[in-house]
């Protein structure tokens, strides 16, 4: 062959080589783009749980059209997504909900049969028990936790007051504040943490960050004011009372704007300290409810979510993110609701009860979810939920299989959320009130095994006894045709009764309300 045309040849080989690599190169990078463009569109939602703190279920105007209080943050989330209007926590005070919600698993199960933890309380979750946060980070989640934690930690104690116990309220005991605390959020699956151990009214009032406290308390302060008011307390220098909750909402918003359009999606728990007292509303919203100061309280919080929801957006995000908003139980009497009632506002509309209580004031909560690529928009749903089953639905959105002994009283509410089911997720759904006096409600039917309130409202069970009050042992209420539980039908349903006294005993006894094998209750005799 002719030197010339063998090298022509070899030229066009050289050719062909190198446009063929080139092709296949730019087909591999289109599948990989490609590629990454599904895996962001399938990529599990961010999570952003927000708690508020005795906001009652009349509050928000979303679920009272007759309330007083402007709610035009959440108003608006409620049109963009959905509102639960039967859904309740496990508790009608704080501790124990938030058990349930990081568990899975009703609080009365636990060594806290009754009231709340105080601010030096040793942790309650124990070690062994997986919680939500460790679930989803075994499905490629980034966890935070910002705000009021009130579920106990493990302090360094120095000295303590043999008069007092360490879960007492009023507790001041001397810590050490130079080391990390043992046992807290970053023990229990957050991957970063800030916040304080208890509520705003008890002490100490010191902010933790992954476990160190930020800085050492060099005071005591105590107000006495009815709606402001907290405990006498080691503080802080950088805890300002009147500042905390935009102080958890700017950390809130860092970790969201750190942690958007990342590799991994991520979960903000984000339990505020409002309305709960101190009721301590900044100037900006001071007098803006036209309300008292407790409303303005709720307006702040409004505009809290609304703040978030803003951040959500501007980052791109907000489409592929699962916002919840609810309450940890009902409104408290702080609030003051005769006060209240002079302009027409009842933060425990239409129901009996107030925070604390086996009513439904104490335990029904508004309850609100957007999401913008799955959930419908303005729907309302009146199936039965609770707290607990936010494990559940977490591990179905994120393919995680429940263990046995996991999550025993939670319900998958995914099918509800993205507005595919009209079936009840539970059937049976069990209350409890601040003094441990339970109630367990079947669709319509309600049974309260306690004479009264079990709480703060008339009658207390201080009331009953001091006035000798004869009450029946147990009450039992249709929801369907007595919203208000004014008409005890103990004692023309008798049946319904034995029926529903024979589930709870059984829900006890099993150690779950879910299917599955029986599990142990932790201090069964206490």
């Amino acid at each position: 062959m002719h030197k010339k045309n063998k090298m022509n040849i070899d030229r066009m080989k050289y050719t062909f080589f190198v446009l063929f690599t080139l092709m296949m190169i730019s087909c591999q990078t289109l599948n990989t783009q490609v590629t990454e463009n599904v895996d962001k569109t399938t990529q599990s939602p961010n999570i952003v749980y927000v708690l508020a703190d005795d906001l009652g279920y009349g509050d928000l105007q979303c679920f009272n059209p007759q309330g007083k209080i402007p709610t035009p943050k959440l108003n608006q989330m409620a049109t963009n997504g959905m509102k639960f209007t039967d859904a309740h926590t496990t508790s009608a005070v704080c501790t124990p909900t938030r058990y349930g919600i990081l568990t899975g698993r009703y609080n009365w199960r636990t060594s806290l049969k009754s009231f709340v933890l105080g601010g030096y309380s040793k942790a309650l979750i124990k070690q062994e028990r997986t919680t939500l946060p460790e679930m989803l980070k075994t499905q490629g989640y980034h966890t935070a936790f910002v705000g009021k934690w009130h579920l106990g930690w493990d302090w360094k104690i120095l000295e303590q007051d043999p008069k007092l116990s360490q879960d007492n309220l009023n507790a001041n005991l001397e810590v050490d504040y130079s080391v990390p605390i043992k046992n807290g959020p970053t023990t229990h699956g957050f991957d970063y943490s800030f916040g304080f151990s208890a509520s705003l009214d008890i002490p100490p009032y010191v902010y933790i960050e992954n476990d160190l406290p930020t800085m050492v308390p060099t005071k005591k302060t105590l107000s006495v004011d009815e709606k402001g008011f907290w405990r006498l307390g080691h503080t802080a220098d950088d805890f300002d009372h009147a500042n905390v909750l935009q102080d958890l909402t700017d950390k809130a918003i860092n970790f969201i704007d750190n942690h958007a359009n990342q590799d991994s999606p991520f979960f903000l728990y984000f339990p505020l300290p409002a309305p709960h007292t101190p009721i301590l509303p900044t100037t900006e919203f001071l007098g803006k409810s036209n309300t008292n100061m407790y409303g303005d309280f709720v307006m702040q919080v409004d505009d809290v979510v609304g703040q978030i929801r803003d951040v959500l957006k501007a980052k791109g995000i907000s489409e592929n993110t699962l916002l919840i908003f609810t309450s940890d139980n009902g409104c408290s009497p702080r609030a003051d609701y005769e006060e209240l009632a002079k302009v027409e506002h009842d933060p425990s509309y239409p129901f009996r009860g107030t925070k604390a209580d086996i009513f439904e004031g104490g335990h029904r909560v508004p309850f609100v979810v957007e999401w913008l690529d799955q959930a419908p928009k303005n729907l309302s749903s009146d199936k039965t939920i609770c707290t607990t089953d936010f494990f559940a639905t977490c591990a179905e959105l994120t393919g995680y299989q429940i263990k046995e002994t996991e999550a025993e009283d939670s319900y998958s509410m995914l099918s509800l959320i993205k507005g595919d089911s009209d079936l009840d997720i539970r059937e049976y759904t069990v209350h409890h009130s601040v003094n441990g006096s339970f109630a367990i409600r079947q669709g319509d039917w309600k049974l309260i095994f306690c004479p009264g309130s079990g709480g703060w409202s008339y009658p207390t069970p201080r009331q009953i006894k001091n006035d000798s009050l004869e009450l029946p042992a147990m009450q039992l209420y249709n929801l369907k045709d007595d919203i208000s539980e004014t008409n005890n039908l103990i004692a023309a349903h008798p049946e319904i009764a034995d029926e529903l006294k024979a589930a709870l005993k059984k829900i006890i006894i099993d150690g779950r309300s879910t299917p599955g094998a029986i599990q142990e209750n932790d201090d069964m005799e206490g």
